[in-house]
């Protein structure tokens, strides 16, 4: 495709603008996502959770992209229909969702608001409260995943050539803004629990803001697709076939990518839905202070994905920079594991390593998949990220559990950490594969993505 003359994204100052008001929507939803593991404790004493049930809580929101496929199906869906529709549609749900898990846990529903008696008539294991949670958290997962691809569309649309990783950079730093908020903010909406429910609301009505601004996303979207199409022939789109799924698969170096971002996720994300409880049981920490020291994790990638992404795009080497990052966070869970250090280096070290991996990957599938298909491989590889997400959480309760019977006041994290060193430990095998298939199939990962 010939260069757009004097398009809207031709100008830094809107390029930039847009990766603000999208970045704005990855943090509501990281925010929504990871206001609930600060207020775990309150979640038990409130509605009677169990480790499992809270466990359960965290992995549904990768149910319907791990078992339904949904963020394979949203990306083709991207592709085919494009960015306006396909967003509104998924971010719609990522909204609703999060507002459904809001009323679960609100009093008007405990109180035989509606849907409670349905809720109440099936699975008597588990509360209507529980029930309706899980619910909203399936349709914030069904949303929430597709709209991260299609903000990734969007930065490949705009940013292509023109320091995309340090835009995807950037974009990882706006989701761990939100973690950081939530993390910040969340426990101290809630106090002693007398605030959960605000705390919960306030979370999802963020969520329904970022509605509102993919919204006003479309009007510029509109407005760049009119100047493509008056500046330039447009070819023609290619239709979808399930073949291209396969294509995407067969190329190795995507392959060792899309392990990689399993392993390496499920290592972060469902540690840090338990990282405060961990601290507190650990170090003696009250939920405030573990909150705080949880944040520091977001607060340093936010600080570093943009660094990492700046060099990147100059200087290349992102395949080296994920077996760093793996290798970092292979460190920080042994530490945990085996030593009675204070949690703050190690999470500031896990903070570069959460740096360092998606500044790397993420922008890296330019290399691997044609535009055509940038939708789909998104997609994919979110769909295999969230199988962690979903299974991780389940299994890290379940250990906790079995390993504290009669669940006592101080609980022994030791085998949930081991396990989430295991998935380090694999996550770094797999960063040193896709840098061997890198040199032996020449795709460039290493190169400088500002390379034309």
């Amino acid at each position: 495709m010939k260069k757009i003359k004097r398009a809207i994204n031709d100008y830094p100052l809107a390029r930039w603008g847009i990766l603000i008001l999208v970045g704005f929507i990855l943090s509501v939803n990281y925010y929504f996502y990871d206001a609930f593991s600060t207020l775990k404790d309150l979640l038990v004493k409130e509605f009677g959770f169990s480790n499992t049930d809270y466990g359960l809580f965290v992995s549904f929101y990768s149910i319907p992209n791990t078992f339904l496929l949904m963020a394979v199906v949203g990306g083709v869906i991207l592709d085919k229909l494009g960015i306006r529709r396909t967003g509104f549609i998924f971010i719609f749900f990522m909204a609703f969702g999060a507002l459904l898990t809001a009323y679960g846990a609100s009093k008007y529903y405990s109180n035989g608001g509606f849907g409670h008696a349905f809720m109440q008539s099936f699975l008597p294991g588990y509360s209507p409260e529980l029930k309706m949670m899980l619910l909203g958290r399936f349709f914030y997962g069904l949303g929430a995943e597709t709209s991260i691809v299609v903000v990734s569309k969007i930065l490949v649309k705009w940013f292509k050539g023109r320091d995309l990783a340090l835009a995807f950079g950037l974009k990882v730093g706006f989701g761990r803004l939100g973690t950081f908020a939530a993390l910040q903010i969340s426990p101290v909406i809630a106090g002693d629990g007398e605030g959960l429910n605000i705390a919960i609301w306030f979370a999802a009505v963020l969520a329904l803001m970022g509605l509102l601004a993919f919204v006003v996303y479309m009007l510029f979207d509109i407005k760049i697709d009119k100047q493509i199409a008056r500046e330039e022939e447009i070819p023609e789109i290619k239709r979808f076939k399930i073949s291209d799924i396969s294509d995407i698969l067969s190329n190795r170096a995507y392959f060792y990518i899309a392990l990689l971002c399993v392993t390496f996720y499920a290592a972060v994300f469902p540690f840090m839905a338990f990282a405060p409880d961990f601290f507190y049981h650990r170090f003696g920490m009250t939920y405030e202070q573990s909150g705080r020291i949880a944040s520091l994790l977001p607060l340093g990638t936010l600080v570093f994905t943009p660094l990492f992404g700046f060099l990147i795009d100059r200087y290349g080497k992102a395949a080296t920079a994920m077996i760093f990052g793996s290798l970092a966070l292979l460190l920080v869970h042994l530490t945990f594991a085996f030593t009675g250090i204070a949690p703050y280096t190690p999470m500031v070290l896990l903070g570069i390593a959460f740096a360092l991996v998606p500044a790397a990957m993420w922008p890296s599938m330019v290399r691997l998949v044609d535009d055509s298909k940038i939708g789909t491989a998104y997609g994919l590889m979110y769909s295999i990220q969230n199988l962690g997400l979903w299974g991780v959480p389940i299994l890290a309760g379940m250990i906790l559990d079995k390993t504290n019977p009669g669940n006592p006041e101080t609980l022994n994290y030791l085998p949930t950490i081991l396990m989430f060193a295991g998935l380090s430990f694999l996550g770094l095998l797999f960063a040193f594969l896709l840098k061997i298939e890198d040199k032996k199939g020449g795709f460039g990962v290493d190169l400088p993505l500002n390379k034309k």
